[in-house]
């Protein structure tokens, strides 16, 4: 596939990133990507819509992350348990009503998916999400690509998969 369709077709698509590595001695390039995602810690994730600049440090980092477009029902059960507020508060229906037009954090996931609003709209909102270690394990071994039976690099739908053992 080349370069300029894949951006095309991911274009103004919610995308789930989750760093799976953590290797110390890490090129300085992939560590300031992997720091420009906010991605500090393996098992930390987060949202983001598909564009030139985020595929290009997607393509970088792809040794060390896996990444995919995320359905509406991951978004919303990552919303709901994993989302925290200064603080370390769990997101509520009432802080999403006060911060923003949406009754809902349903409301609101419905929304970023549609690319309505960004996660940034919540006021005291953290942007990134700490999950679990995958129940039941990586797919394969952390060290290689999906498509080489690992779990590293453009993942697809897998990437629900992955997220939902680790929600």
């Amino acid at each position: 596939m080349a370069k300029g369709k894949e951006s095309t077709q991911t274009e103004n698509k919610l995308m789930l990133i989750i760093r799976i590595r953590g290797a110390p001695n890490m090129n300085y390039k992939i560590s300031d990507t992997l720091k420009m995602l906010r991605l500090h810690k393996t098992n930390h994730a987060c949202l983001a819509f598909a564009d030139k600049s985020l595929m290009g440090m997607l393509r970088k980092a792809k040794d060390y992350i896996a990444y995919g477009e995320v359905d509406k029902e991951i978004v919303l059960r990552l919303l709901q348990t994993r989302a925290l507020i200064t603080g370390n508060e769990p997101l509520t229906d009432k802080h999403v009503k006060k911060y923003t037009k949406f009754a809902s954090v349903k409301a609101f996931a419905e929304a970023l998916m549609k690319g309505e609003v960004k996660l940034k709209d919540i006021n005291e909102l953290k942007p990134v999400f700490r999950l679990h270690p995958p129940v039941g394990g990586h797919r394969g071994t952390i060290k290689k690509p999906y498509h080489s039976g690992g779990t590293l690099g453009n993942v697809g739908e897998f990437i629900n998969v992955l997220a939902n053992k680790m929600l």
